[in-house]
């Protein structure tokens, strides 16, 4: 979860049967279980995952933000036919990952110490999944919330791909940020909240068919719980609810719009 230049140097401390990656005394970057490495410690983590709703057999995965390498680590467990690229810009950071258990580089995983912003605008990978996962002790980098990121997140994208973009609610420059998002995909964004914190995870695709149906999520849904160990529904339902708020307010814009139509 770190984009840490400018900042003090990350630390591991342990709670009990918890390892965390911090960058002061108050803000957790990042949550490992110690009995159990690859399990998603964190709600915000389970909740990023949801792109396996939109996206179920990724290809690659570039993540901009290795911090602990949570979702790293679970994709590469559970996912076994897709890459994972993660570009995290602190070398302090990937000095730890053999305390968190993040595995060596091979043919399917690597780690590079770049800026993500600057990856991702001169990239040519064309990812099927971009997770925007990189933050400060004080939030998200503004230069990870500028439009030319946002607008370089697309064009880096496959065609078909999805955007999953980790928020920080209580950052005063979210909205702006979020309205950045919106612009940059044409509104084809579909927000929901973490349960362990004011995270808000945005997903995204640059694709007409985004989001899909009540019906292709539930679909996926169920070909999903059976494959993976965090709780799949739950992360549904989330997504359903926000879907079904948009379409209300869709229909309720329509129902305006058609009523300021009529002349007598």
């Amino acid at each position: 979860m770190s984009e840490a230049q400018g900042q003090s140097r990350p630390f591991v401390t342990e709670f009990g049967t918890l390892r965390a990656l911090q960058f002061d005394g108050l803000t957790v970057q990042s949550v490992m279980s110690i009995a159990d490495p690859d399990v998603l410690a964190l709600d915000y983590t389970r909740a990023m995952m949801g792109f396996l709703l939109f996206k179920p057999r990724p290809r690659h995965i570039v993540m901009v933000g290795l911090g602990g390498g949570s979702l790293a680590k679970y994709c590469l467990r559970t996912l076994p036919d897709t890459r994972f690229t993660a570009v995290e810009i602190s070398p302090e950071v990937i000095a730890l990952r053999q305390r968190f258990g993040i595995p060596p580089d091979d043919e399917r995983f690597r780690v590079l110490c770049a800026d993500g912003a600057d990856y991702l605008r001169d990239s040519d990978d064309a990812p099927d999944v971009l997770l925007v996962d990189g933050f400060v002790a004080t939030g998200q980098p503004a230069r990870l919330g500028s439009a030319d990121f946002f607008a370089d997140c697309r064009r880096a994208l496959a065609p078909d791909g999805v955007l999953v973009v980790n928020h920080w609610a209580g950052d005063g420059r979210y909205p702006v940020y979020a309205a950045r998002l919106r612009e940059a995909f044409d509104g084809r964004v579909l927000a929901i909240a973490a349960e362990d914190g004011d995270n808000r995870i945005s997903f995204s695709a640059p694709g007409p068919g985004f989001p899909p149906s009540r019906g292709r999520i539930l679909a996926r849904c169920a070909e999903l719980a059976e494959l993976h160990s965090f709780d799949v529904a739950d992360i549904a339902q989330r997504v359903l609810a926000r879907l079904d708020r948009m379409m209300g307010r869709r229909s309720a814009d329509a129902g305006l719009d058609g009523a300021g139509s009529h002349s007598d």
